[in-house]
């Protein structure tokens, strides 16, 4: 499974910014918006998909990620 999680719009994202701030300084200004995510790639073994999707969840809720601050993505990865 694939866990792709990005900052909330509105949460401070200071490496975005320096990546921005980077980017026009080197003259490529056609790039006004950057964002950051994490991409974990979780790898099950001897688990249906729905089992896997259900783990990955509880990998998010209870590790991976801030509700608060998070927006999560998880997809079933490439096969």
């Amino acid at each position: 499974m694939e866990v792709r999680i990005e900052l909330k719009p509105g949460v401070m994202d200071p490496e975005a910014e320096s990546v921005e701030k980077s980017l026009a300084l080197l003259g490529l200004t056609s790039v006004p918006h950057v964002t950051t995510a994490r991409i974990y790639d979780l790898e099950f073994h001897g688990v249906s998909i729905s089992e896997a999707r259900q783990l990955a969840d509880e990998a998010v809720e209870r590790l991976l990620a801030n509700p608060v601050i998070h927006r999560v993505t998880v997809r079933r990865g490439p096969t």
